[in-house]
């Protein structure tokens, strides 16, 4: 199982919010580009990185940030947070994302997303999947739609997407613990989807359970930050 390391960017810089609330949010690191080292040093390979103005504002605002971190490590990053146009997903790549993540629109323009699937190629998204109640949730959370985690991973399933992020909002920032239950469920029904569980992290033991559920990735932010768990533990993963 591969552990992701998570950034999430306001005004530049590296912060945590609890349940995606931009009230609650404690600033870690004026520098990005540092917490990045200190990931990749410790034998990393993949950053989340998480444009949290741009997720507001619906436009991708912290680009910069992206570059100077895929410019100054070999990590693999993923970078989401307000892409929405043809514009946007330009952008993330030509400032060195290897993936662009994508969770609103999928759900909410799926005719733009699934341009975006034929034109630069399904492997090249990574799909995030906010999740209340096994519904999708959207708009930062604030409204739960009536349609099933397991009907909206079938849709982009059988359109080519692999890589998958489910992040369970009951449980995000709370460091009370993933939802592996329903990952569990999510993995035994789509075996052949690259899954990766995100939200609630906050032990090693956690992640050993993730990966007995037969999750292929960890997303884990607060987890690191507030010391819980330290980047050597991570490295046996």
């Amino acid at each position: 199982m591969q552990i992701i390391p998570a950034i999430d960017i306001i005004e530049g810089k590296c912060v945590r919010l609890t349940q995606g609330d931009y009230e609650q949010k404690k600033i870690y690191n004026e520098n990005p580009l540092e917490v990045a080292k200190q990931f990749e040093d410790a034998g990393l390979k993949r950053l989340h990185l998480v444009d949290l103005d741009g997720a507001k504002a619906g436009v991708v605002k912290n680009w910069k940030v992206l570059e100077n971190i895929a410019g100054k490590t070999s990590l693999i990053i993923d970078f989401g947070g307000g892409i929405k146009t043809d514009t946007d997903v330009n952008i993330v790549f030509n400032s060195g994302a290897a993936l662009a993540t994508v969770g609103s629109i999928a759900v909410k323009n799926e005719q733009e997303f699934v341009k975006w699937l034929l034109q630069y190629g399904a492997d090249k998204f990574l799909l995030g999947a906010d999740v209340k109640n096994e519904k999708i949730a959207v708009s930062g959370w604030l409204e739960t739609t009536d349609v099933s985690i397991y009907d909206f991973l079938q849709n982009y399933f059988d359109k080519g997407v692999r890589q998958v992020f489910c992040t369970d909002v009951s449980k995000d920032g709370l460091l009370q613990g993933p939802a592996t239950e329903l990952y569990t469920k999510i993995v035994q029904r789509f075996r052949e989807l690259h899954f990766i569980a995100s939200g609630g992290v906050s032990t090693v033991q956690d992640l050993y359970d993730l990966k007995q559920a037969g999750c292929k990735g960890a997303i884990v932010g607060k987890a690191i930050y507030e010391n819980r768990i330290s980047l050597k533990e991570l490295q046996v993963f």
